[in-house]
């Protein structure tokens, strides 16, 4: 025994100096500015998440954070560009929901979750379904009778084709084994507009916007999806409450980064997050806007994009839908 003891110390103490070595051989992070990449124009909502971070990002590491916009094509132009950056943590790409369902009505010239690496999500806020007050229908259960008993006669807007609003309304049909009309719209704005006015009779709103509606009574809440039901409205069931399972709907937000961005550098970042998401100031912003933050590690953000992937895929492929020109 006493033969291998020396060489074993040895052996244990090269191997301590090596992974001493390789942890001052990891370069500092950040060493310079940070670029956050909005794939849609100034002003949207994941504008909104990258410019709440971003100064607080700035407070903690004392590197500027710079968001670009770049808007066009789908969200591709924007996101082509974070892909053909070097995977350094420098450069990331504000996100939501769509991220997984543009791919699957337009070619891109990436990967949606191959090509990314999962570095934060941000927040998430939950739909609620609203209609107009001259449906028959006071829950749930009294919708899909009476979208039964008419296939087809009723209808539902969207903020366009291809949109979260319209494959929830399809989602929703594939779930139920009902008809229910898709009316497309040209932006959510107005496909609420035209709710409240009666020309269309179902949509699938943010809360922030709808809860004004509903309080006054031009609008009539449903259920919400979603784990738990919302503060604001405390009366209106979840769809598990009311007896549809699995109809996840919920939009999400958060950061992406190149796929071979290091490990490290991705759990820094997501560490630096999840403090931010924590403070009372950014919680209040966020219920603000009529959602919630949503702190999770990097694996369950890849393990989610994924699992939205393969599900919106099913249901565009199911829907037969086609992105409009």
């Amino acid at each position: 025994m006493k033969i291998f003891a020396a060489p074993t110390r040895l052996a244990i103490a090269g191997v301590l100096a090596a992974l001493a070595g390789a942890c001052l051989a990891q370069p500092a992070f950040p060493t310079k500015p940070i670029h956050i990449i909005s794939p849609y124009p100034p002003g949207g909502t994941t504008d909104l998440m990258a410019r709440l971070i971003g100064p607080k990002l700035t407070e903690s590491w004392g590197q500027q954070v710079i968001v670009e916009n770049r808007a066009g094509g789908n969200t591709v132009i924007g996101s082509e560009a974070m892909v053909k950056s070097p995977p350094d943590g420098y450069t990331l790409l504000s996100i939501l929901t769509s991220h997984v369902i543009v791919p699957n009505l337009v070619a891109t010239p990436y990967d949606p979750v191959k090509d990314f690496a999962a570095v934060a999500t941000i927040a998430r806020t939950e739909p609620v379904l609203v209609v107009h007050p001259s449906v028959p229908a006071n829950n749930l259960r009294e919708l899909i009778a009476l979208a039964k008993s008419k296939p087809g006669k009723l209808n539902y807007g969207s903020g366009g084709s291809g949109t979260v609003t319209h494959l929830s309304g399809e989602f929703f049909n594939i779930l139920t084994g009902v008809k229910i009309q898709h009316i497309p719209y040209k932006g959510s704005a107005q496909a609420l507009t035209d709710l409240v006015g009666g020309q269309v009779e179902m949509y699938y709103s943010p809360p922030i916007v709808a809860i004004p509606h509903i309080k006054d009574g031009r609008l009539r809440a449903i259920a919400v999806t979603g784990e738990k039901r919302l503060s604001a409205l405390p009366q209106v069931p979840t769809f598990t409450e009311s007896g549809l399972q699995g109809f996840d709907v919920g939009t999400w937000y958060g950061f992406l980064a190149p796929a071979a961005t290091p490990r490290p550098i991705v759990d820094k970042l997501n560490a630096e997050i999840g403090k931010i998401l924590a403070m009372p100031d950014i919680k209040q912003k966020l219920v603000s806007q009529g959602m919630e933050a949503f702190i999770s590690s990097p694996d369950r953000f890849a393990a989610l994009i994924k699992a939205d992937q393969a599900k919106f895929a099913k249901i565009i492929k199911s829907a037969k839908i086609k992105l409009e020109n």
